[in-house]
């Protein structure tokens, strides 16, 4: 058996091949991380601080990466990917005349200068809902028709053919009824028109559908409405400037379709 002598503190009494162990007793710093470090930077040295190990191995390291098309499209098949645009839920869009694109108003008649006698500007001013404002009307018909009276958006869709919405108007509520042979329709619209323009706009179907339409107002109130005496058929629309240039309307007639 080979015997070794001791260290005792001394490294330069070991024998050789212990002199590996001898180097680490004698207390160094070297690190297996700090090791890999140095073979790191030795490997990838390429600034001119220390020269490149492996000429081959350095330009392999420093090309660029070949990819297989092929095999690129078929990696992780069944990976969840992004979609090649954002995700958008339908939204339903407010009522609009004709359903679709807004049509043509036509050349359009001047109204009347407004009489300043306006009691259905009163009414509008004091009336909470459509139904109200449907029922306080001098027309018998009309104001009986109110009792049926019932809120849905789809009764925007079935006013009077020879008075229908504005163009582009935005519809914020709609109410009706067919019960007890009436045909009543209410309205309550937004359009980006000038004011002007849909009272004359009013003006101007109720001249076509044979209503004999008058024009009042009071304050920034203004209403446009007539009767027709074949058919007791009746209509009445009031309507206020936004402040943003266009027009709020309610929209009352009693023979829808």
């Amino acid at each position: 058996m080979i015997a070794f002598r001791s260290l005792r503190g001394r490294c330069g009494l070991a024998p050789l091949v212990m002199l590996s162990f001898a180097l680490a007793a004698c207390g160094s710093t070297a690190t297996p991380e700090r090791n890999l470090d140095s073979l790191d930077s030795e490997l990838v040295d390429t600034n001119g601080s220390a020269p490149a190990k492996d000429p081959a191995l350095m330009s392999a390291l420093q090309q660029q990466i070949m990819v297989d098309p092929v095999l690129a499209q078929a990696s992780n098949g069944d990976a969840v990917r992004p979609p090649n645009q954002p995700f958008a839920a339908p939204v339903a869009s407010e009522t609009v005349a004709g359903g679709g694109a807004p049509a043509a108003t036509g050349p359009l008649k001047n109204a009347p200068a407004p009489s300043a006698n306006c009691p259905n500007c009163k009414i509008a001013q004091n009336s909470m809902t459509l139904g109200a404002l449907a029922g306080q009307q001098k027309n018998p018909r009309t104001a009986d028709c109110v009792k049926g009276l019932n809120y849905a958006a789809g009764w925007a869709n079935r006013l009077p053919a020879d008075l229908p919405l504005f163009p582009d108007a935005r519809v914020t509520e709609a109410a009706g009824t067919d019960r007890g042979g009436c045909a009543m329709r209410a309205v309550s619209y937004s359009s980006p028109a000038p004011l002007q323009k849909v009272i004359d706009y009013y003006y101007t179907k109720g001249m076509a559908g044979g209503y004999a339409p008058e024009h009042q107002a009071q304050g920034g109130n203004h209403v446009v409405g007539g009767t027709r005496a074949k058919d007791d058929a009746a209509f009445v629309v009031f309507l206020k400037a936004r402040g943003d240039g266009g027009t709020d309307v309610d929209l009352v007639a009693n023979n829808g379709i």
